[in-house]
């Protein structure tokens, strides 16, 4: 189908690693800076960083004939003793004590590990001891690491009222895959509606919300690492102001609107867009749009999903359909 692809809703990057890696030239876009973080390290970067200016600093002892720097890096900021930072203070039950409900994102122990870990980062940028690549790095493995240790169900919307076992283990940082490649690949921070008359692409990948529920909050707490921006945040769940990070795609009306200006304003040979059985946008609406441009296919795949408070229970299971539709530009 081509040499290059953009995906236009990166998030975490799957879509766009996996095509990447396959050879292809990947462009990628988000309004979520943690989502350019990991853009930065898994696609915009093409080689194994070095830390030519850090390494020399740490003056750490050698741990190993095969470790990577990377790997020595990361080791070292294992080792930080933890802080009590914006992490600790607004997202760990010792640091949300006053609040009649605790946040219970991380262990006390954890939250504290993260804030000094963000800081080092920081520091070592502001010194100009990492390139830019190399920070990057250094941010998306943090990340990506966090979500192991995160006391939630998947995403950062709501938090359990119960220790998870894998959130109460130590966090330890884990270094992020690089992905080498020859080819220019290229990382935008920024919302995707804006980059319309920049777009060229073999293959357009869309993989937009599916309904209502916006994207920003569902990773706020990430965002917040990644911006290390101390935010003013509100309610139980410790929400930060995401009025700017709004998708069109969760009302129906300027869903179609925008899935209509991407297929008319942007330059491809082929629009893939990845929808679901529950999404807000019918099939036939879908296909109405995407058809004024080219001749479109829809192959769908069938799933199980269970309710998260089911048990288990059979009679609670959903079916659910992954919707692929590929249109072919005339």
């Amino acid at each position: 189908m081509g040499e290059n692809l953009f995906d236009f809703f990166a998030g975490t990057t799957s879509v766009a690693k996996y095509y990447k890696r396959l050879g292809y030239r990947v462009e990628t876009s988000d309004f979520m800076y943690f989502s350019y973080c990991l853009q930065k390290a898994y696609i915009e970067n093409n080689t194994a960083p070095r830390f030519e200016r850090l390494l020399p600093e740490l003056r750490i002892a050698s741990l190993g004939l095969f470790i990577t720097p990377l790997e020595q890096v990361i080791a070292y900021l294992n080792t930080l003793d933890p802080e009590q930072g914006f992490i600790y203070t607004h997202y760990t039950p010792r640091g949300t004590a006053n609040l009649s409900q605790p946040r219970m994102y991380f262990s006390d122990e954890n939250g504290g590990k993260i804030d000094a870990i963000r800081r080092q980062i920081e520091l070592w940028r502001e010194a100009g001891l990492l390139l830019e690549n190399e920070y990057y790095i250094l941010l998306a493995s943090l990340i990506e690491s966090v979500s192991f240790y995160a006391n939630v169900a998947g995403v950062y919307a709501a938090f359990y009222k119960k220790w998870d076992p894998r959130a109460i283990k130590p966090l330890r940082m884990r270094p992020v895959e690089i992905i080498l490649s020859n080819r220019e690949n290229k990382a935008y921070y920024a919302d995707s509606m804006t980059l319309l008359d920049r777009i060229d692409a073999d293959i357009l990948y869309l993989d937009p919300p599916y309904n209502e529920r916006q994207y920003a909050p569902n990773y706020h707490v990430l965002e917040t690492i990644a911006r290390n921006d101390n935010p003013e945040i509100r309610g139980v769940t410790g929400m930060r102001n995401y009025t700017t990070q709004r998708s069109h795609f969760c009302k129906v009306a300027s869903a179609l609107d925008d899935l209509d200006r991407i297929a008319c304003g942007t330059t491809y040979r082929y629009l893939v867009l990845s929808y679901n059985s529950e999404g807000i946008m019918t099939p036939e609406k879908i296909v109405e749009v995407l058809s004024r441009y080219g001749d479109v296919e829809m192959e769908q795949f069938e799933y199980l999903r269970f309710k998260s408070n089911n048990n288990g229970l059979a009679s609670t299971k959903r079916h659910i359909w992954e919707q692929l539709y590929i249109l072919k530009r005339r």
